[in-house]
């Protein structure tokens, strides 16, 4: 695993054009971030999902090879040089093609403590249907981390097993996910965390779909 400086020196070794990815929408995002933190003391501390997003995804293709995969713009305002979960192999992802594959999105420096992603995709190949073993990982740890120190970082997985069957769980309110088989045209679907820790979705809606778009494209005021 090669970070800063030594990522930097691979990658112009290897001809990797150098370029500013920031948009401009993202200036903005940060600059108005920074003055809401100023304003108020709640929001100095650091929380997934307020100003980033984790793009995960588990596949199966038609010679039965499973693959897992993340890319995260990281936690807002991480420390230089801060490594997350998503590039650790069995923390962020995990795959064998053999048990299934897993995806984490949420609070790293949590995932991380639960190997997580290897954590189901091992469940799976004792014989757990994914949405038990997604289940079952998720409560434990979220359950670890609460009787360690009070709280759990938010949590969040999806995971595929060889036969092509699937399952998604979280600790948080709000989480989706996306599906598209053979059989099933690309289907969003939102997450329902119970009381029991049991987590169940449904299919989200055409008005929920079209304000989630207008959220993520709508101009950001300074």
């Amino acid at each position: 695993m090669l970070v800063a400086e030594g990522a930097e020196k691979f990658a112009h070794k290897e001809g990797f054009e150098r370029k500013n990815m920031l948009t401009d929408r993202a200036k903005a995002h940060y600059r108005k971030r920074i003055k809401e933190m100023a304003a108020q003391a709640a929001a100095k501390e650091l929380k997934p999902y307020s100003g980033h997003d984790t793009v995960g995804m588990v596949c199966l293709d038609g010679k039965g090879k499973m693959t897992a995969a993340t890319s995260t713009s990281g936690l807002f305002m991480k420390k230089k040089g801060r490594v997350g979960d998503s590039p650790v192999s069995g923390s962020g992802f995990y795959a064998d093609s053999k048990k299934g594959a897993a995806s984490a999105t949420g609070l790293g420096e949590d995932l991380m403590k639960g190997c997580i992603s290897y954590e189901i995709v091992r469940l799976m190949g004792e014989g757990m249907h994914p949405q038990e073993a997604c289940e079952t990982a998720v409560n434990r740890l979220d359950g670890e981390l609460r009787e360690r120190r009070g709280e759990a970082g938010d949590i969040s997985l999806i995971a595929m097993n060889p036969k092509g069957e699937w399952g998604a769980a979280t600790n948080i309110e709000g989480f989706s996910f996306a599906v598209v088989t053979e059989e099933l045209e690309p289907t969003v679907y939102l997450v329902t965390r119970g009381e029991d820790g049991r987590c169940t979705y449904e299919k989200a809606s055409e008005e929920w779909m079209e304000t989630y778009m207008k959220t993520r494209m709508a101009p950001i005021e300074e």
